[in-house]
């Protein structure tokens, strides 16, 4: 989802602009399935599973609906 703000110039003009998140199509492997999954996730998703693990962070996503 995008975030709105403004371009601010040198003489203060302000000129609406959008914040796009920084989303990459990464490929994840699920070792209890033995397979890949494809998923477009943005970079600090991809940090936390990482950090994580694939397996939790998917069924902490399903929990909560995001998924």
């Amino acid at each position: 989802m995008a975030m709105n703000g403004f371009n601010v110039s040198n003489s203060n003009v302000k000129t609406k602009r959008k914040f796009y998140p920084n989303l990459k199509v990464k490929k994840f492997f699920i070792p209890e399935e033995n397979r890949w999954i494809t998923l477009k996730v943005s970079t600090s998703a991809i940090r936390t599973i990482t950090k994580n693990g694939i397996t939790p962070v998917i069924t902490k996503f399903l929990k909560k609906g995001y998924i």
